[in-house]
């Protein structure tokens, strides 16, 4: 894992007002700058921009669980040097269903499973390598940690994905990079035939020398090619090229956070004349997105390529990221669970959060307690929609998109304004006074990301009040504010970059009160 944090502040980015571009119908995940395009090209391009189907698969799980999980955990280390004796790992009372289950009870819809740390310890029974758990006194030498949780995921109906480590401080061909890519890849293989469907394969760039005093060129495109072979619906995450890194392991994500950013490609024209496959594994050049402003109009305007690449926001339940008795204590509590799961999915990103298992190999008491309260105040949270079966209108609406689409609970239908001009408004009768103090709103993010900027009203003591606003949507913002009486609302959308659309308006009351976030 990446230990340079960089801390996330809040943004406002002031969007320039240009004139609408109008709806195409040649939509890809991401789209080449011509040298000639005007800025009302680049923003028609950016606006048709869409996920695969494999990303938008991804982004609707919401909120995933990491497992730290390895000899580390027996060393009290985060990070392990690869001379560790793997005699060492012997969990006393393993339990993956007791994982499992504490993770499903969260609400959370997939595992990714660290299957191999920098120190190259494996939790399989890999043929490349005696550094593994074949080698460990735990289950006599037979056992297999990444076996045996991929088959708890499917027994709960949960998602399996895997964290392989690139670097490892115990293979002594790293740093013979042709030699150790070939290891890597064979590595890879195993992890993508031996555990049936894997959903995500997670890397991190942490590049360090061998024990040959070496460090490694990594073969990036090479090792997209062994994944989309064997594993063709899996994403490819952080240091590839379907799923990027917010930039921070605070749990906090930006509050402007769009899908479609810049890229840098490795040929151009390569990628263009390959266009049509609609897949540019092959041209992507991996590198950290981290600055505060990814996708505004600015941003995009000196691009070359556009690309759908969305946020994923990690973070770990405690101060560490491998299990210590002395963090015992020090567990994010509910509170702060519900404050990151709002700071990170209501913010346009999806939640990954590490629940590292101790050294009997169950997941600590503390960490479910917390677990499940921070489950009772989000279920609490969103019980009740009271917007619910609410009369809608507004100010245009395309035939088949009308307002009260947005109250329906089917993210596949939504309302869409008609023709190219903004801004826009959509009304919501809620039959009655109805108290509430969390909005959240949702794109139809299969037509692109489009909203810029936006503020909602409600109807309250006979006039309407603005009571909280933002500028990006995306798949799902959640907005928090003082608790409001009111028997209408209204979300007026001020700047976007096509015709905008809603597939979700919820209001919801949140039985906890919250300061402001501490995001550091």
């Amino acid at each position: 894992m990446r230990k340079s944090l960089i801390p996330t502040t809040t943004l406002c980015v002031l969007l320039c007002v240009l004139p609408i571009a109008p709806v195409t119908e040649n939509r890809s995940n991401f789209a080449i700058i011509d040298p000639d395009d005007s800025i009302g090209d680049i923003i028609s391009k950016a606006a048709n921009i869409t996920p695969l189907p494999r990303q938008y698969d991804w982004q609707r799980l919401e909120f995933t669980a990491f497992t730290h999980f390895t000899i580390n955990t027996f060393t009290d280390k985060e990070w392990g040097d690869g001379t560790e004796d793997p005699a060492l790992f012997n969990p006393t009372d393993f339990d993956a269903r007791q994982w499992i289950e504490a993770i499903k009870n969260a609400g959370m819809k997939q595992v990714i499973m660290t299957c191999k740390h920098h120190d190259g310890f494996c939790l399989w029974p890999s043929k490349l390598t005696d550094h593994s758990v074949k080698s460990s006194p735990w289950r006599n030498g037979r056992g297999d940690v990444v076996g045996e949780v991929a088959e708890a995921c499917r027994e709960a109906g949960l998602k399996f994905g895997v964290y392989l480590s690139p670097w490892d401080r115990h293979e002594r061909t790293y740093g013979d990079s042709p030699v150790y890519n070939e290891f890597f890849k064979n590595q890879l293989r195993e992890l993508l035939t031996w555990y049936g469907s894997i959903a995500e394969v997670w890397f991190d760039g942490a590049c360090g020398e061998g024990p040959n005093g070496k460090r490694q060129v990594y073969d990036w495109q090479g090792y997209y090619s062994v994944i989309r072979e064997l594993q063709p619906e899996a994403v490819i995450a952080i240091m590839g090229p379907d799923v990027r890194w917010v930039g921070t392991e605070s749990g906090y994500g930006r509050e402007t956070e769009w899908s479609i950013v810049p890229v840098d490609i490795a040929d151009t024209e390569r990628t263009a004349a390959a266009s049509q496959k609609k897949d540019i594994g092959q041209a992507f050049v991996p590198k950290d997105l981290m600055e505060k402003d990814l996708g505004s109009r600015e941003k995009i305007a000196d691009a070359s390529m556009l690309v759908w690449y969305p946020s994923e926001v990690d973070v770990s339940i405690r101060p560490g990221w491998f299990y210590h008795r002395d963090q015992d204590d020090k567990v994010k509590s509910p509170e702060k669970l519900v404050d990151i799961f709002f700071s990170s999915v209501g913010r346009n990103s999806l939640l990954l959060l590490n629940i590292p298992p101790d050294t009997r190999g169950r997941i600590h008491e503390n960490d479910i307690e917390s677990l499940r309260g921070m489950r009772r105040i989000l279920d609490e949270t969103f019980g009740t929609n009271f917007a619910a079966g609410a009369k809608g209108t507004a100010s245009s609406a395309l035939n088949g998109h009308a307002p009260s689409l947005v109250t329906d609970d089917t993210p596949d239908t939504y309302w869409m304004a008609e023709g190219n001009t903004a801004p826009v408004t959509l009304e919501l009768d809620l039959g009655g006074i109805k108290k509430f103090d969390v909005v959240m709103l949702m794109e139809n993010i299969l037509t692109g990301q489009r909203v810029e900027r936006f503020i909602v009203k409600a109807h309250t003591g006979g006039a309407w009040k603005e009571i909280t606003g933002g500028t990006t949507i995306g798949y799902k913002r959640l907005l928090r504010f003082p608790e409001v009486t009111a028997d209408k609302v209204r979300i007026r959308i001020t700047e976007s970059r096509a015709v905008p659309t809603l597939s979700s308006f919820g209001l919801y009351d949140c039985p906890i009160e919250f300061s402001t976030p501490d995001e550091h």
